[in-house]
């Protein structure tokens, strides 16, 4: 008689847990941050020999400045009118409007890992406007400067998520791929453009049209007894018009047609085909609406932050947004949380570092650490470890 082979099953499997309870992801997602609050502190101890509550303030004061007593001014208006605060919520915001770009794809399981280059390309659309168009009859119409920046930077965004989605549509290319390689391409273009513009060879561009501002963001006008930093001022317009933008990216996915079709090919593609949506016209037509947010995206950068192009122009936001809207779980509004959350860690990390007396990596390690136990959390929400139950 044959001898059977016994297969050997693990004492313990994953399996997908049902919706749980909105308190209960709440409170895993709490015990994730306290966990990793934790680790850094240790890794603090050990690489700083210093308190983890010195550590700690510092991660607090480096989005939203340190009170001074002396200045005479409740905390609030300390913090409301302070530099830091208001850069904390421009980088808040150059985040989150990356994070909305990628949104629709995502949601319709089009693994767009191109938003850098499309940022990146729309930038360079935008500063090619402002460096060309600085003389003349377009000194006295900067406002008509900004919007062909904003056009072509537009354009740019638009072309450069159009491209692989066209090919993804009629052939079925590899997407993750193809929007990957189109980063490496824009950042060789903007290199490329830089030794054109600026010939010396430094790779630097500089500041583009510093003493006329021509293609700069209007700076906002507050009351002089408000005491509103520079930062404020020069922020604002880019702060209200990524707000305007969230809610525009909510209702849209939420209640439009557009939104509605993108979930369902997200869902299943056979599906989207039997009821009639044209599923390729919705790939094309969701990379169109994500390209034109990372172009728009590029034309703030520009216009309302760096003044010029360098090939790291958004930051690295490009792949951080793809965390952002994932943890968010495409929720336009909640990806405000998140934004803020990834960039209060990564500013105050980066000031432990500088603080303490260590380069940037040292920041890097704890943010990444953070991350780690957020992203990790995740899986305790949708999944659960159960014991394998044997027969016999």
């Amino acid at each position: 008689m044959a001898k059977q082979n016994k297969v050997h099953e693990p004492p313990f499997h994953i399996v997908k847990r049902p919706a749980i309870a909105t308190w209960k992801a709440i409170l895993i997602r709490t015990i994730a941050i306290l966990l990793s609050l934790i680790v850094s502190s240790v890794v603090l101890i050990v690489l700083t020999k210093k308190s983890p509550f010195e550590a700690m303030q510092l991660v607090y004061e480096a989005s939203f400045g340190k009170y001074k007593p002396e200045l005479g001014t409740g905390f609030f208006t300390q913090m409301f009118t302070g530099r830091k605060f208001w850069a904390m919520l421009q980088e808040l915001c150059m985040l989150l409007v990356i994070a909305l770009a990628v949104t629709p794809a995502f949601k319709m399981k089009y693994w767009n890992l191109g938003a850098q280059g499309q940022v990146l390309f729309g930038g360079l659309c935008s500063v090619a406007v402002m460096f060309n168009l600085n003389q003349g009859y377009w000194a006295t119409h900067k406002w008509l400067v900004l919007l062909l920046m904003l056009i072509a930077a537009i354009l740019g965004g638009i072309i450069w998520a159009v491209i692989p989605a066209l090919f993804k549509a009629r052939w079925n290319t590899n997407e993750s791929l193809f929007t990957l390689m189109m980063n490496y391409i824009a950042i060789q273009l903007i290199s490329c453009m830089i030794n054109v513009w600026n010939p010396s060879g430094s790779q630097v561009m500089g500041v583009v049209n510093q003493n006329t501002q021509i293609g700069w963001m209007p700076s906002m006008i507050f009351p002089e007894s408000w005491g509103m930093s520079t930062s404020a001022k020069n922020y604002f317009f880019n702060i209200l018009i990524v707000l305007a933008l969230t809610v525009i990216m909510f209702v849209y996915l939420r209640y439009s047609k557009h939104g509605y079709e993108l979930s369902v090919v997200g869902e299943s593609v056979n599906t989207a085909n039997y009821i009639g949506i044209n599923v390729k016209k919705v790939i094309v037509r969701t990379l169109v609406f994500s390209g034109l947010l990372c172009g728009i995206s590029g034309f703030l950068l520009v216009s309302g932050t760096d003044h010029s192009i360098t090939t790291g122009l958004d930051r690295g936001y490009g792949f951080t947004a793809i965390i952002v809207a994932w943890l968010a779980k495409f929720n336009p509004l909640m990806m405000v949380v998140t934004s803020f959350l990834i960039v209060f860690l990564d500013k105050g990390a980066s000031d432990i570092a500088m603080n303490m007396g260590f380069n940037e990596s040292v920041g890097e390690i704890i943010t990444g650490i953070i991350i780690f136990f957020i992203i990790g959390c995740e899986f305790f929400i949708n999944y659960r470890i159960a014991k394998t139950h044997r027969e016999g």
